[in-house]
Formats: structure tokens, sequence, C-alpha cells
């Protein structure tokens, strides 16, 4: 039963996602800003969808192309800090070779003013194992803090943890 309320809850979301026409490859993300300048919700939220993407490509530096060059990493398999480009694209280099593929689960979205927003909620990723092919499912949290920077939009922060056995 809750694994099919989570199924529905990402078809959901990536219905929202592909109706808003928000689906984003590049490290900016396309679709119109409200009247005040901001960037609508399902703009900022489709971010994770080229970051995604950049992961489906295997390539550690085409990942750390989303990120700033002063970002802060906390990632999920790791209980390094990352917070230069190298560090970051040494963590990528690693996770990589589970080749994860993400869906958010649930999202959030704070947008603070016309360059900067904050995506939190919960994504699950599916994890093949190199050696044996096997494949697992990770449920964690997320936070993405945003910046646009030079008329892009950069991830400056990233907190992901495994999301905790219900208490």
């Amino acid at each position: 039963m809750k694994r099919q309320t989570r199924t529905r809850a990402a078809i959901a979301t990536a219905a929202v996602l592909v109706a808003a026409g928000t689906v984003t490859a590049g490290v900016s993300a396309a679709g119109p800003e409200s009247k005040s300048g901001k960037p609508a919700k399902a703009q900022i939220a489709a971010l994770f969808n080229g970051w995604n993407a950049a992961l489906a490509t295997g390539d550690a530096e085409t990942v750390a192309d989303r990120y700033a060059s002063d970002a802060v990493l906390l990632p999920t398999v790791s209980p390094e800090i990352r917070t230069t480009r190298a560090g970051i694209v040494d963590y990528f280099e690693h996770f990589l070779q589970n080749k994860p593929q993400g869906k958010k689960i649930r999202t959030v979205v704070n947008v603070l003013d016309s360059n900067s927003a904050i995506d939190a909620g919960l994504y699950e990723f599916t994890l093949t194992d190199p050696e044996t092919g096997e494949k697992r499912e990770v449920e964690a949290r997320y936070t993405y803090e945003y910046e646009k920077r030079g008329g892009k939009w950069l991830i400056v922060n990233h907190h992901s943890s495994v999301l905790p056995a219900a208490g």
C-alpha cells in the first residue's frame, strides 16, 4: 500500500512536470517567469531533471557542471563535505559507478527571489551494483539551493541523506 502511494505520487509529480513543459537537459531551465520576475515553482522543480540527466551520462564532470564553483555538497553516501569542484567530481566518480537513476517522490519548492530558490523533499534512487548487477532502491531526503548566475541556474548547496526508518 505504501509503495503504491509513493508510485502514484512519483507519477503525479512527473505528469505535472511534463505538463508544465519545463523539463531541461541543460543547466538553465526553460519556461516563463511569473509577472514578479520570479521563476515558477515548476521551473525550479524541473531543475532536478537536468541534474538527473547529467547523472545518466555517467560523467562526473558533466554532473559537476550543474554546481556553482563555490557549492557545498553534503552527499548521501559519503561522510565528507565537498566544497570544491574537485571534491564534487570525486564524489560523483564513485557514485556514478552505481548507475543511479533518481526520481522525486515529494517536492516542496520555495522561490526566494528572481535569482534564488530552494527545492526540498524526498527522492528515490535505483542503484545497480557494478559487480553483481543487482539493483536496489534507496530513499533519501534532499535539499537543493539554487542561484541564477550568469543566466544559468546552478546548485549552490545540495544536501542528501538516507531517509530514516519510521519511528
